[in-house]
């Protein structure tokens, strides 16, 4: 993701009509599940980046987000719990304004 396609979480809102972007999550168990890259935000300096899987569920997963090369990027997990709350409660905050 490059900084001209970065959004607030549910979209930009410029009235583009963007495709939406998804990227497959793997996880220990080796599980995959397909998920939609929500937005990008930021809180203290640190970027994070909400995904909502495609599984019909009403989960949203919120990882740690770093860019790593023009098109390439990295999922950081939130291991300390303040952190992680911060990131959460500033989610609810920017998806509240919708």
């Amino acid at each position: 993701m490059t900084e001209d396609n970065k959004c607030q979480p549910g979209g930009c809102g410029c009235g583009c009509d963007e495709e939406v972007d998804f990227l497959t999550l793997e996880f220990d168990d080796g599980e995959e599940v397909e998920c939609e890259i929500m937005g990008i935000f930021e809180v203290e300096d640190k970027e994070y980046i909400a995904l909502v899987p495609q599984d019909d569920s009403d989960d949203v997963y919120i990882y740690g987000y770093k860019e790593v090369g023009e098109e390439e990027f990295e999922l950081i997990d939130i291991d300390d719990d303040v952190e992680f709350a911060k990131a959460v409660k500033e989610f609810e905050n920017l998806t509240a304004e919708e």
